[in-house]
């Protein structure tokens, strides 16, 4: 790793710290004890294949290419950054931008599953973000489901040659709000509408999101493309060797 890379990487590390230490009212995911019992067990079996396909996936990103490491823990840091920054929403609940884009387009969505539950776990445990019984369908919302359709995005931009920028800009605008797609029917599954059930309680948790949400989803892409636009600029070799960039470029 160059001195470059290191001091990038102890910038980025030490803005994690700090965004994550600032108080943030009523700050969480889905909070903890939100879920009935049986929802939490069923989210996280859920999660399980996908977790154990990350690590499988990190694994052999990282038996492959060992420089690797750097970009996936920039990638870790910017999920933890971004994520932590949150306005309180509906009950339960809370508007954030998620951060995962970047690594599904680096790495590939199995990969994010587990920076995801990484960060959710720390969250948790050290921040009173989110929780532990929660864990599960927090993380199939931000660490599964968003990435999946953000690295969807990013592919068919590609094979529609969008500009890569674009490209990117995309995928994480759409992949977060995908994630409070899921996190609005994961809340009305839980607590359905007298009237109407489900789908009515559904749209009523993404019309008090949608407020915030779309212009965080905005922000977001935008700041992914300045964040592949800065590891384009210092960290080349290793977006080269994950495939990223193309070799002659």
């Amino acid at each position: 790793m160059t001195k470059r890379q290191k001091l990038t990487l102890s910038i980025v590390s030490a803005l994690s710290v700090a965004f994550g230490l600032v108080p943030t009212a009523s700050a969480m995911h889905i909070m903890e004890g939100y879920l009935p019992a049986t929802h939490s067990l069923v989210w996280g079996i859920i999660c399980v294949p996908f977790v154990v396909w990350g690590f499988i996936s990190i694994k052999k990103t990282l038996s492959e290419n060992r420089k690797a490491i750097t970009v996936l823990a920039m990638a870790g840091a910017f999920i933890f950054v971004i994520s932590s920054l949150k306005i309180p929403s509906v009950t339960g609940s809370c508007s954030h931008m998620t951060g995962t884009g970047l690594g599904a387009i680096l790495f590939g969505p199995a990969s994010v599953s587990i920076l995801g539950i990484i960060v959710l776990l720390f969250q948790a445990i050290l921040l009173a973000h989110g929780g532990l019984t929660t864990l599960g369908a927090n993380t199939f919302s931000m660490a599964i489901a968003g990435p999946f359709v953000s690295f969807g995005v990013y592919k068919l931009c590609e094979k529609l040659k969008v500009n890569k920028m674009v490209s990117v800009f995309l995928a994480a605008m759409i992949g977060d709000i995908f994630t409070y797609c899921v996190t609005s029917i994961q809340l009305a599954v839980a607590y359905p509408s007298e009237v109407g059930g489900v789908m009515a309680s559904a749209v009523k948790f993404l019309g008090v999101f949608a407020p915030t949400q779309l212009p965080l989803a905005i922000v977001e892409g935008i700041l992914t493309v300045v964040i592949v636009i800065g590891l384009e600029s210092f960290a080349k070799p290793e977006l080269r060797s994950i495939g990223f960039i193309k070799e002659g470029r």
